[in-house]
């Protein structure tokens, strides 16, 4: 994608081969009601996520890749989700527990939980438009990994400070930069030091290759095809603002990836650089702090944001302004939060019985 080219990110459309297969789980539905609460939800969740030509999103075929999950060599790329994103599925009130929020001493705090493309539970003013702080990260992550498929830019490929670091390093918190400064505090794949600077540089590369600015590159790649809202304001770090109904599409993406093709995201979601030290920010030293290209990854970290129920599998990224969003693959369940009050020590104690709330009575 170059600036004088303009044109949106080309996408792969196929016949999804599903439809057929969930009228006929339609009908086992009704010769079968005894069926548990989550069935009948994921059933809801298939039969809304289809167009009225029962078709969805295609597949990409890719070839492996030496480190480790597929990255396709080209892909031009992501997959046109065509139905405008994550749909709503509306009376759905089990989710007693998105209630808590009300008692976290925020001024504005607003919750949901997603299945795969469907958001099934959401509590407070869902139309309240706040920053995302580091969740922001995400979407860059999102971003980044679009120009991966297409070519555009190279994990390996030297990236930021001196000495050995590669765009791998930077996404992976892993180049040696300090949260916030162009001077190197370590060497590359030495220790895993959070960096805003590393994503920075790294949108900076994007850039640079795509030849147009990231903010174009960022709306072009993620906020037009998942139909977000809202928008970035300042860094690629953390300068996003929107509204709950944006995290949600993101965690829907998160789930069944349309955009990239899952072995990119199942990629960017493996630890880089593993057993690396460090300290995960607001909680402490972790030994090893695991992290994906720019992906929080839970694994066995204690103590974490995210609830005892999520598997370690889960996946994600909390923000100083007092937001998160997790995904976990093994449940199916993605869950988002923002509030106006910053993180601290309520959200240690809060936010993890909260998750364990949730997945309690979703998963």
């Amino acid at each position: 994608m170059r600036a004088s080219d303009r044109l949106p990110i080309a996408r792969v459309d196929d016949v999804d081969p599903r439809a057929d297969h969930v009228l006929g789980l339609g009908a086992e539905l009704a010769q079968g009601f005894h069926d548990d609460r989550q069935a009948a939800l994921r059933l809801l969740v298939r039969v809304v996520r289809l167009d009225a030509d029962g078709s969805g999103p295609g597949d990409v075929d890719v070839t492996p890749v030496p480190h480790g999950a597929a990255i396709p060599d080209r892909v031009g790329v992501g997959r046109d989700r065509g139905y405008g994103g994550a749909r709503h599925v509306p009376s759905i009130p089990w989710v007693e527990a998105l209630r808590a929020i009300e008692g976290w001493g925020a001024g504005t705090a607003a919750a949901g939980v997603a299945l795969v493309d469907a958001v099934v539970a959401t509590h407070g003013p869902s139309d309240a438009e706040l920053p995302w702080a580091s969740v922001t990260k995400l979407l860059t992550g999102l971003a980044i990994l679009v120009a991966l498929e297409e070519g555009t830019v190279d994990l390996d490929e030297p990236a930021g400070p001196p000495g050995g670091s590669t765009l791998r390093h930077l996404l992976a918190h892993a180049s040696g930069l300090p949260i916030d400064g162009e001077e190197p505090i370590a060497e590359p794949g030495r220790r895993r030091i959070y960096s805003n600077t590393g994503i920075e540089l790294a949108a900076r590369l994007l850039e640079q290759r795509a030849e147009m600015p990231f903010a174009d590159y960022f709306a072009q790649a993620v906020v037009e095809p998942l139909g977000l809202s809202g928008r970035l304001d300042g860094s690629p770090a953390h300068g996003y603002r929107g509204q709950l109904g944006d995290l949600l599409a993101v965690g829907c993406e998160l789930l069944q990836p349309t955009l990239v093709a899952p072995e990119t995201l199942g990629e960017a979601t493996t630890v880089q650089f593993p057993g690396l030290d460090g300290v995960l920010p607001g909680l402490g030293r972790m030994e090893p702090n695991d992290w994906g290209l720019t992906f929080e990854l839970r694994d066995a970290k204690s103590p974490h944001w995210t609830g005892s129920r999520n598997s370690e599998r889960t996946f994600g990224h909390f923000g100083a302004s007092g937001t998160f969003l997790w995904v976990d693959p093994d449940a199916g369940v993605a869950c988002g939060v923002l509030t106006d009050r910053r993180f601290g020590d309520w959200a240690k104690e809060a936010w993890p019985a909260f998750s364990d709330a949730v997945l309690a009575e979703v998963a």
